[in-house]
């Protein structure tokens, strides 16, 4: 092949994605409609011409060929996780309280709070990205999904314009990856809908919805016709890189992300403002209430994140969200409706739920007719009363709840409602222990316990029982052909093929999907157990540190506190697993999967995965800070808080977050504040920096 195609191609994506990038992302264009067309139309019969010019970061691959069978499920390389909300100034106020604690900048009683720069940002109501490009070229793209694996929908978001192909850097990192929000604005969400409606098909709630079922289209050209835009917001970039000549320096702020991302060819939001102080997030949130409404996009509050980069790594992260960030709300719509009567929900635990049932209501973006009541007590506090008028919202924008009554428009002859004294589905007395606000029903025969622990067991977090879901339960409980977990994997092809619905393959098909489950990892097993306060993440974080039910038995029994010492669990849930393991019925549960089975503990491949990632197994000469636990304080020279942790971590140490008797060391580093003075206080050693680093050497050379 001669140069000339290779180098007219080269030129070609240069100046279209120059344009493209002018036109979408800083609505300056640069090139007339007819021009582009014509040269995309260009590269395209050259490409046809010369397969193996093609590039992926080539304009003509935003829409691609033909549609995909499916979407298939990645890890991403860095956790894309949710925020923490507040909906009112005070909670704000309580978030930068904890975060000031876990900085260690909580002022003495009486001095001002110190102030720390944030950035503000409109929440946009879309859908998280994830996008990861490699030396400077667009290689993956997926949802946000659980925060640790997303659907991949590459092809989907090369159709985005505002989304860069190639990042405009001169020498880019070998890997980039760059978190950010997929969105419809209004004016083309309104216009898709009118074209929907000509055609006859059903209209989109709101641009939110439209979007993510836009980026789930299994056609790319679907996609691209629907003109998403595309905001990014998070930058991450690897520990060794340094910028080259002429492309914009690493990162130290927040603020300094966006200017990177905008540099590198993002399209970022201009309203992002740099916040001295909490007052300003304050004034941004109000400015910003009424100025939403002008724009031509939905936002649904402000996200707040502490500016310096180096504190947010100090800050770190709770089990769900980062602490150096949260999202600050706007009051949810609100409608009003008639109460058409009041049910109640029994769950897989026995907690009865009153559920309120009214006239349906259209509320933000959708149409509810239900809300959840919670418990007796708010049922009491509502002083809720038969045909009553009742104003709901929806909660984060999620969830309805009912906010008030309207008493002044009650029917004269109304009467209170009051949960019943038994439970809905079996009629047993329902119980109400005291300090607690949840109503039981504690009949572990009862149907509707039955169902919900089913429902739970073969759930996507759980066993993942392809096959059998609610409606199959159901008939499967009130036909009395299972009465536990273990009776599922009594079940015969023959005897499910019997049942409405199911024909002889499904029957096939689902118990070899159950017969599959068995070999799930241990940690989505305990999941599936049930157990109250053990969700997956506690799940994990407790499988990893007891490898089988015995062990974890015998802990919950006899060793409570080795429980608790697990990272993120806490008394609440060794309570919980101790009295789950005390009931007789559990134990028989347990008995039966095991005879059916079930390991109920981790395999070999899981024990040496867990040991690897320093979950136990280490002998002492690997982990010579065994037993010793620590407390950091200040800012170090070089390491973040988050890196000084994982090092004492990795040599076998705790890190805990107060000085006491029990503290071996406290290690101090610039501003060390209250937790210092308490150290010296007590006679606790303090080690700086170096300190600790001979502390680690001398034991790794032990």
């Amino acid at each position: 092949m001669s140069a000339a195609p290779q180098t007219r191609a080269s030129e070609l994506r240069q100046l279209l994605n120059r344009a493209a990038h002018a036109y979408y992302v800083l609505d300056a264009p640069v090139m007339e409609d007819p021009v582009y067309d014509r040269l995309l139309r260009e590269l395209q019969e050259l490409e046809a011409a010369h397969p193996e010019l093609a590039a992926p970061d080539s304009p003509t691959q935003r829409v691609g060929g033909a549609p995909a069978e499916g979407f298939t499920s990645v890890a991403h390389r860095i956790g894309l996780l949710s925020l923490d909300n507040a909906f009112t100034l005070e909670e704000l106020e309580a978030w930068y309280g904890r975060l000031l604690k876990v900085l260690d900048r909580t002022p003495e009683p009486g001095a001002p709070l110190p102030q720390l720069a944030m950035v503000g940002e409109l929440k946009i109501d879309g859908n998280a990205l994830a996008l990861s490009y490699e030396h400077g070229v667009l290689v993956r793209a997926a949802t946000r999904g659980d925060g640790e694996r997303g659907e991949e929908i590459t092809a989907n978001v090369r159709t985005i314009q505002s989304v860069p192909l190639r990042l405009q850097l001169q020498d880019p990192p070998a890997w980039v990856e760059v978190r950010g929000e997929a969105l419809i604005p209004d004016g083309t969400f309104a216009a898709i809908n009118t074209e929907r409606e000509a055609r006859g098909e059903p209209l989109f709630a709101n641009p939110r919805n439209a979007c993510a079922g836009t980026l789930r289209q299994l056609d790319p050209k679907v996609v691209a016709a629907r003109r998403l835009d595309f905001f990014a917001y998070t930058l991450h970039l690897p520990d060794d890189w340094g910028a080259g000549a002429g492309d914009p320096a690493r990162p130290t702020t927040q603020w300094e992300s966006l200017q990177w991302l905008q540099a590198a060819g993002f399209r970022v939001n201009p309203n992002a403002e740099l916040l001295p102080s909490l007052a300003a997030v304050e004034g941004f949130f109000a400015q910003w209430e009424e100025g939403r409404k002008t724009l031509p996009y939905a936002t649904d509050g402000v996200v707040v994140k502490l500016n310096d980069l180096r504190l947010q790594a100090d800050a770190g992260f709770t089990q769900k969200a980062p602490r150096w960030a949260i999202a600050l709300k706007y009051a949810a719509e609100e409608a009003p409706s008639k109460l058409l009567r009041l049910a109640c929900q029994v769950g897989r635990t026995g907690v009865i739920t009153p559920v309120a049932e009214f006239e349906p209501v259209p509320l933000a973006g959708t149409t509810v007719s239900r809300a959840t009541l919670h418990n007796a007590d708010r049922l009491a506090e509502l002083d809720l009363h038969a045909g009553d008028t009742i104003v709901v919202r929806k909660a984060g924008e999620i969830i309805p709840e009912v906010v008030r009554v309207l008493p002044e428009l009650r029917p004269a002859s109304a009467t209170r409602l009051q949960l019943p004294h038994t439970c809905p589905e079996c009629g047993s007395e329902l119980v109400r222990e005291e300090g607690e606000a949840a109503t039981r029903c504690v009949n572990s025969s009862c149907p509707a316990i039955l169902r919900g622990a089913l429902r739970h067991w073969v759930s996507k977090g759980a066993l993942d029982v392809d096959g059998l879901g609610s409606k199959l339960i159901e008939q499967l409980v009130d036909r009395g052909l299972v009465g536990s977990i273990a009776d599922l994997y009594r079940l015969d092809a023959a005897l499910l093929a019997s049942l409405e619905r199911m024909g002889a393959r499904s029957a096939e098909n689902l118990v070899a999907a159950l017969a599959s489950s068995k070999q799930q990892p241990w940690h989505r097993q305990l999941y599936g157990l049930g157990i109250h306060h053990v969700g997956e993440v506690n799940a994990k974080a407790l499988a990893q540190a007891f490898p089988s039910v015995a062990e974890l038995a015998t802990a919950a029994a006899d060793t409570p506190e080795l429980i608790t010492a697990v990272f993120g669990i806490g008394e609440q849930i060794a309570q919980s697993l101790q009295q789950w393991f005390a009931t007789p019925a559990n134990q028989r549960l347990l008995e039966q999967l095991e005879t059916l089975g079930f390991s109920l503990a981790a395999s070999a491949a899981e024990r040496a995965a867990s040991a690897g990632a320093g979950g136990g197994g280490a002998s002492d000469r690997a982990a010579p800070l065994q037993g010793q636990a620590f407390v950091l304080t200040g800012t170090l020279p070089s390491l973040s808080r988050r890196q000084a942790q994982e090092l004492i971590e990795a040599a076998g140490g705790k890190v805990t977050g107060s000085v006491s008797k029990k503290t071996s060391y406290v290690v101090a580093g610039a501003e060390a504040g209250s937790k210092l003075t308490k150290a010296e206080g007590l006679g606790v050693a303090v080690l700086d920096e170096a300190g600790l680093r001979d502390l680690l050497e001398q034991g790794t050379s032990m």
